[in-house]
């Protein structure tokens, strides 16, 4: 009929442009890390068994050590000696500080690299799901599955060490380590899992600009290094204020940052004591013979004037430099994922 009204169509929108659900992401890109995350598996896993065998070793002959007596006694020395003999290769952790870094090198750098080196990002970033939210459908859920893991595994080392950070070991002749040793204060608590997650999240910003796997992996070797060195020796002392004390003699879990002393109220050095000042005020003839005790050295230069000074970290600090150190890691993770996602989004395909 030609007086019949029309209606304006409406275009029926296509559900094949909406970007796929992130569920469906997350299964792609399990499908193309699987075996990565099954490496790690296996590797952790030989190393949880490694460790526990070693550890019930150590645990058993510190029970008996700290069992026997009297303390004195030859059979408690032979115990004793035994404990403080066993594992010198694992005990100032520095054999396992290699595992954060070949965890988050190995995972997190061929997540991007791999597809860049490629050119299967071009195929990739054309699905409709969009660059960014490949990006960070990739990165995400693999740093959540790293950081756990490695929260995991850190459980583990926490155990292992405990006879070593137990109170009063000093006492009893065992071996005593502060939780501030430096090989081992970031393979426990929540440091070791923030220190996993940033290795993850430079591999994956090198990854990125680099655009070879094996490139980006010795890079993040490199950064991992200088950074995990720069905390270490020079940023980790600084996150709260040191204590100043004048006693001779601390516990040994305390961290001792530096050491001075004064005469008269001026420096007279840093650091020990120079050797021709003890030649000449504490020789010998004035503290025994054989090596003397830091506090026999210490009383001696009190007697002639000199006051010894010592800045330090008492143990009981630890879980807060552990909080410190795994919060700003942690954001520091998440400005490099947040810089990765933005550079895939300004590059032209």
């Amino acid at each position: 009929m030609s007086g019949a009204l029309t209606a304006p169509v409406r275009p029926v929108p296509d559900a094949s442009l909406r970007p796929p659900p992130w569920r469906r992401m997350a299964w792609v890109t399990w499908r193309q890390h699987r075996f990565a995350m099954a490496g790690v598996a296996l590797f952790l896993g030989g190393l949880t068994v490694w460790l526990w065998i070693v550890g019930l070793q150590l645990h058993h002959a510190y029970v008996a050590a700290t069992a026997c007596h009297p303390t004195g006694s030859l059979a408690c020395r032979s115990l004793i000696d035994r404990f403080n003999g066993m594992d010198k290769a694992l005990r100032d952790g520095y054999l396992l500080q290699g595992v954060p870094v070949l965890i988050g090198a190995f995972v997190g750098a061929p997540v991007l690299a791999r597809e860049l080196e490629t050119g299967t990002f071009r195929y990739a970033w054309t699905q409709g799901f969009g660059r960014w939210r490949w990006t960070l459908a990739k990165l995400v859920p693999l740093a959540v599955v790293v950081a756990a893991a490695a929260g995991a595994i850190s459980v583990l080392f926490s155990w292992y060490y405990r006879p070593y950070l137990a109170a009063g070991n000093q006492t009893r002749s065992l071996v005593e380590i502060s939780p501030f040793a430096w090989g081992l204060f970031d393979l426990r608590g929540v440091a070791f899992a923030a220190w996993t997650l940033v290795a993850f999240a430079i591999a994956g910003l090198a990854g990125l600009l680099i655009r070879r796997v094996v490139p980006a992996i010795v890079a993040t070797l490199a950064v991992y290094i200088g950074l995990a060195l720069a905390v270490g020796l020079y940023l980790r002392q600084h996150y709260l204020t040191a204590l100043v004390t004048s006693k001779l003699s601390l516990p040994t879990s305390a961290w001792i940052t530096s050491t001075w002393g004064t005469k008269g109220g001026a420096v007279a050095f840093t650091g020990r004591a120079p050797a021709n000042l003890l030649i000449r005020v504490c020789p010998p003839s004035a503290i025994g013979s054989g090596k003397p005790s830091s506090g026999a050295l210490g009383a001696c230069l009190n007697r002639h004037g000199y006051t010894l000074w010592t800045s330090y970290q008492p143990a009981s600090r630890f879980w807060t430099f552990q909080w410190i150190e795994g919060g700003w890691l942690l954001a520091l993770s998440a400005m490099l994922i947040a810089a990765t996602v933005w550079l895939v989004r300004r590059r032209a395909t």
